[in-house]
C-alpha cells in the first residue's frame, strides 16, 4: 500500500477547498457562528458545516460509511468507514491562526488501517497505513521529565496539566490535536496530552493511531479505555500521544497519580 485510499484524498482536497473559501468569505464572528447541532448535541459552527457538507459530496462516489463530528453515522452498509473531523481547529480557524487540520482514518471491518491529517494553512500531510513497517521519525524520548509537550489547555483545577507541565522543559498549547499528533510523530514534540479531562473524541485521535505508531510512537488513553473504532460520536477519551510506549505510560502514571490523589476531572466539554 502506497497511496491513500482514493475517498481519504477527495475528501481532504474537498476539506481544503472548502475551508479556504470559507475563511475568504466570511468574518471571524460568522465562521464561528452556531448553525446546527451536532450530533453529540453540541453546536456546530458555520465553518464545520460548511466543510463537512463538501466532505460528505467528495465521499459519496465510493459508497463508504462516514462518522463525522457534525452529522455522527452516515450508514452505507459498508464494510469500510472513514472517521473524519472536517475542521480540527476550529477556535483557530475562525481566529486566523493558521493551525488547523482535515483529519481522518479508514476503518475495514471495525480495524483502523490507514490516517491521514492535512494542515490548511501550509499543505503538509501526514498520511500512513498500517501494512507498512514502522519507520521510527519520533524523538525517540523515554522520560517525561525534560520533556518537550503540547497540551490540551487545562480544565477545572488543572491538576492533571499542571503535576504533566512542571515536570516538562517546556509546554506549548496550539489547538489542533490532530497536528499535534502530527509533530510527535515527526519527532518535533515528544507528547500530546489530555490530562485527563475525557474531551477527545474519535474523530481527533483516529488518524494519530496509525499515523504516530508508524512513526514508533503510541496513542494512550488516561483511563485506559481502548482507542477502537465506534459509530458513537459522543464516547470521550483522554488521549496521550507520545513518541514511546515509555514515555506515554509515564504520562499516563504521573495524570492518573494525580485524579488518585483528589485531583478535579472534567468531562464532556468540546474541543473549540
Amino acid at each position: 500500500m502506497n497511496r491513500p485510499h482514493p475517498a481519504l484524498t477527495a475528501s481532504a482536497e474537498a476539506a481544503s477547498m472548502a475551508w479556504a473559501d470559507a475563511v475568504g468569505r466570511f468574518s471571524r464572528d460568522e465562521l464561528l457562528e452556531f448553525v446546527a447541532d451536532g450530533a453529540d448535541g453540541t453546536p456546530s459552527s458555520r465553518i464545520d458545516v460548511m466543510v463537512e457538507a463538501e466532505i460528505l459530496r467528495a465521499v459519496e462516489p465510493f459508497g463508504i460509511d462516514v462518522v463525522s463530528e457534525e452529522i455522527g453515522h452516515v450508514d452505507n452498509g459498508s464494510s469500510v468507514a472513514m472517521v473524519v473531523d472536517p475542521v480540527d481547529g476550529t477556535g483557530n480557524a475562525t481566529a486566523g491562526i493558521p493551525i488547523s487540520a482535515f483529519t481522518a482514518a479508514i476503518a475495514v471491518d471495525g480495524r483502523f488501517t490507514e490516517g491521514l491529517t492535512h494542515w490548511f494553512a501550509d499543505g503538509r500531510r501526514w498520511w500512513a497505513h498500517v501494512d507498512q513497517p514502522i519507520a521510527p521519525s519520533t524523538s525517540g524520548r523515554t522520560e517525561l521529565d525534560g520533556a518537550l509537550l503540547s497540551m490540551i489547555r487545562p480544565k477545572g483545577s488543572g491538576d492533571g496539566f499542571l503535576a504533566v507541565a512542571r515536570r516538562a522543559s517546556r509546554i506549548r498549547v496550539l489547538g489542533s490535536s490532530s497536528i499535534e499528533a502530527a509533530l510527535v510523530g515527526d519527532g518535533v514534540l515528544d507528547a500530546f496530552v489530555d490530562a485527563g479531562s475525557r474531551t477527545h473524541r474519535l474523530v481527533d485521535l483516529a488518524a494519530a493511531t496509525v499515523i504516530v505508531e508508524r512513526a514508533g510512537g503510541v496513542v494512550l488513553d488516561v483511563h485506559g479505555e481502548p482507542i477502537v473504532f465506534t459509530t458513537e460520536i459522543d464516547t470521550r477519551w483522554s488521549g496521550v500521544v507520545a513518541a514511546t510506549p515509555e514515555l506515554g505510560r509515564a504520562i499516563v502514571d504521573e495524570v492518573r497519580s494525580t485524579l488518585k490523589n483528589g485531583g478535579e476531572r472534567v468531562v464532556d466539554e468540546p474541543l473549540s
